[in-house]
């Protein structure tokens, strides 16, 4: 007889469902450059515009003369704030629950604001017209150091604002104060600092970066007069959101907007905002009645869209001698630029900062943050993590170190002795996160015998007597992911919920629309897998649609890291209710009751007897037919609107070696090794892609991007030239492991991958440069670490002298 449990695993091969490392479906048309992006776009009778920007950080604007840019061959109209007035589109809210001026209304608050829009035949002529439009400013005085922004004589940046108490976010006690937002006990950890008998403090510094994608934002808006119609193709991570924004904005009922997000070239958080160039086409296209491109360059994406970080923080813990953590004290400010454009829920203005106390037990916790207004642009994305994340647990694995140094103790070490156990789980930090599952002393274990961690510090020693700079970095981190509770998580009230839409076809196969939307993370391969798995129904004729709201859905869109937790999860609950109703046909096709089958992998069974089968693709034909349950109606389709219970952790634990030239600051990553736990792994081969790309971005945020400005508020670091976006040549060789810790209230226990590389790299990456230089004294240096920045410390502690 045949051996049924190959033949099921053969059945279960053919799915290629979740587990399988299939290729990516999509790629199919992106290595023969058949993807669409927002500027391959043509409609008939489109027009381009461009923008006006200001040249200055803090200016009142005297006046526009817009007489010589409608002389331009080409121009067909110019738009400045007074224009935008007439439909109450010149301010616009943000995502951060402040507002932002779609065009500088007599005064601009930093670099490169939008002034004017030029809309022309073709973006040349579009650009000529930008340079001819005559603006006469008056320089007013820069606020650049938001250390100085709640000084009595600082600048005040937001006149507008300037005598509200509260902007969204609780009292002020500046202008230039946006917020002050707590958690935790601070009086029990005030106590807790006072009795400890030891104490470490450190002022870290998480320097202002850009994600930089590859494709910068732009769109193409559409108004139809006749109909009322808008249609605008843009690049959104999250069309659903922007779609109810944009209704807001402009009057136009939500049922007559058609948001349509193709193909994006990378998000990384950068395109979750709605952003004045946005606003303004569609106004362009409102007023002339015609199709209006804008796309921005790239200059203009480092220089005005969204940025990330810019948090000054300090850090302090309290602890025993043997290094045992009694508190943890952190506080920080954040740089928010000139409007605060921060992606945040109402409850948690500081995003999820307050995961601050990462992977370890620690009985008392307090954390503060204020965010202030500075002459630099709006924003404060989630760079590749959950809101503020990053900041967080650069934070904590920086102060492990710092303490471990401080007391001489092992820096693995020190980690063992505060983990939170395997058995303590479901556990509640001190800050009020209850963290789902994990097994933080399996994973560091695992990553020290691979490594063979004491042959490295013995390798360390022994360099170290020569004269040699050899760093050791680890970084055990658990992140906070599946922005989606609506109890705790929404976006200008909007619960963060996520859905999922099925469709069976009588032959069996299915298209599926979701929420989300892909930024390059193999959503139509990975939902189609997670579908495959849970309907018994070949991956390969499952289609996945995202991105266009006529279509899909609502849903939240994608960002941190939020896809599988929430829309795979929605996805898997819609497959279970098909799964459901095709119990019932087989039923009534087997003649038996429903309580009478068993699944297995692609059929139903009649237990005891299992030559007695009806397949799913039988199924689905009969669906289709009269012969059905009374009473059922035809088809197998179903939606499903999922709101989950909790957020999802996933965790890791990092190890990286460098060599540092003490002659020349450079540093090379000779070793990294990173052991990832994201639950349930859907497709082992594209998760390894996103730890890889999460990686370099981490090498790229700690070894060398900055947004630097002077102290007239320009910007220095706004094209490829100035800041660093590392390529294959860069990136060190990765080695990538892994443990599964499912989440225990997920669907099919998955908790979500692609920014946990981010998050927990960028420490690894610092704490390997730091301790490089730990037996002179060094506990901290800040990012980035450039080759001058490490040279710098070289000489300062006279390592470069021959």
């Amino acid at each position: 007889m045949p051996d049924t449990n190959v033949i099921a695993r053969e059945r279960e091969d053919k799915l290629q469902g979740m587990g399988c490392s299939r290729k990516r479906k999509e790629d199919a048309r992106f290595i023969r450059g058949r993807g669409s992006y927002v500027d391959d776009i043509q409609l008939p009778g489109m027009l381009f515009g461009a923008m006006v920007r200001s040249p200055y950080a803090h200016a009142r604007i005297k006046s526009i003369n817009k007489a010589k840019a409608l002389t331009v061959p080409g121009v067909v109209a110019v738009l400045v704030a007074d224009d935008l007035k007439p439909v109450n589109l010149a301010w616009m809210p943000t995502l951060g629950g402040d507002v932002q001026a779609v065009l500088a209304d007599k005064k601009v608050c930093f670099q490169y604001q939008e002034v004017a829009f030029v809309v022309a035949s073709d973006r040349y002529a579009a650009a000529d017209g930008a340079e001819a439009v005559e603006v006469e400013y008056e320089e007013l005085p820069v606020l650049v150091d938001p250390r100085r922004a709640m000084d009595r004589d600082a600048p005040i940046i937001r006149e507008d604002i300037a005598d509200k108490k509260e902007v969204g976010h609780g009292p002020r006690t500046h202008p230039n104060h946006i917020f002050t937002w707590e958690a935790g006990d601070k009086a029990g950890t005030d106590a807790a600092f006072a009795g400890a008998p030891v104490t470490v403090r450190q002022e870290i510094l998480n320097p202002r970066v850009h994600p930089c994608p590859l494709e910068t934002c732009g769109c193409v808006a559409s108004f139809d007069k006749p109909t009322g119609q808008l249609t605008v193709y843009m690049t959104a991570q999250a069309p659903h959101l922007v779609r109810t924004v944009s209704s807001l904005l402009s009057g136009i009922a939500e049922s007559k907007i058609r948001i349509v997000s193709g193909d994006i070239g990378g998000g990384f958080g950068n395109k979750v905002a709605v952003y004045p160039g946005y606003v303004v086409a569609i106004v362009a296209s409102i007023v002339t009645g015609v199709p209006i491109k804008w796309i921005e360059s790239r200059i203009e994406n480092l220089s005005t869209t969204a940025f990330a970080r810019d948090y000054h923080c300090v850090g302090e813990l309290a602890a025993d001698r043997d290094g045992r953590i009694r508190a943890l004290r952190f506080t920080a400010l954040g740089d928010y630029g000139a409007f605060n454009a921060h992606v945040s829920a109402t409850k948690f203005p500081a995003g999820l900062f307050s995961i601050c106390t990462g992977s370890y037990d620690i009985p008392k916790a307090y954390c503060k943050v204020d965010a202030v207004y500075t002459n630099k642009a709006p924003g404060g994305v989630a760079y590749r993590c959950s809101l503020r994340v990053t900041e967080a647990i650069y934070l904590i694995e920086r102060m492990i170190d710092v303490l471990a140094q401080n007391i001489g103790v092992d820096k693995a070490e020190i980690r063992r002795r505060n983990f939170v156990k395997a058995e303590q789980f479901p556990y509640t930090t001190a800050l009020g996160w209850t963290l789902d599952s994990g097994n933080y002393h399996a994973a560091l274990d695992k990553v020290l015998k691979a490594v063979d961690y004491e042959g490295l510090r013995r390798e360390q020693a022994q360099k170290r007597a020569r004269g040699e700079l050899m760093g050791i970095g680890i970084s055990t981190f658990t992140e906070i992911v599946g922005a989606g509770p609506t109890k705790a998580c929404d976006i200008l009230g909007i619960g963060l919920f996520d859905s999922c839409e099925i469709r069976v076809h009588p032959t069996g196969s299915v298209i599926a629309r979701l929420g989300t939307m892909s930024q390059g993370q193999g959503h139509a391969t990975t939902y189609a897998q997670i579908i495959a798995t849970e309907l018994g129904l070949p991956s390969e004729d499952i289609q996945i649609e995202e991105g266009d709201t006529d279509k899909a859905p609502y849903g939240a869109g994608t960002w941190g890291s939020r896809s599988t937790p929430v829309g795979g999860a929605a996805a898997a609950r819609a497959a279970r209710k098909i799964k459901e109703k095709a119990r019932k046909i087989a039923a009534h096709l087997l003649e038996v009751g429903e309580g009478d089958l068993e699944w297995d992998v692609d059929r139903f069974t009649v237990k005891g007897n299992p030559s007695e089968v009806k397949t799913m693709k039988e199924i689905c034909m009969a669906s289709h037919t009269g012969n059905i349950p009374a009473g059922m109606e035809q088809g197998l389709n179903s939606v499903e609107y999922y709101d989950p219970p909790n957020l999802t952790f996933p965790f890791g634990a990092y190890l990286c070696v460098v060599d540092i030239d003490r002659f020349t600051g450079e540093t090379k990553i000779r070793r990294f090794y990173a052991l990832d736990d994201c639950g349930t792994r859907i497709n082992p081969m594209i998760i390894e892609g996103q730890i890889h790309g999460g990686l370099t971005e981490a090498f790229a945020v700690a070894m060398g991007q900055a947004i630097p400005f002077d102290e007239n508020g320009n910007h220095l670091g706004n094209s490829l030239l100035d800041y660093f976006l590392p390529t294959s040549v860069e990136a060190p060789h990765w080695e990538t492991d892994f443990t599964v810790t499912p989440s225990p209230h997920h669907p099919i226990g998955a908790k979500g991958v692609a920014e946990s590389p981010h998050v927990g790299g960028i420490p690894c990456f610092s704490n390997a440069v730091a301790d490089a230089f730990a037996h002179l004294g060094v506990t901290h240096m800040e990012m980035p670490h450039t080759s001058y920045r490490v040279w710098q410390q070289c000489n300062a502690l006279g390592l470069n002298k021959r």
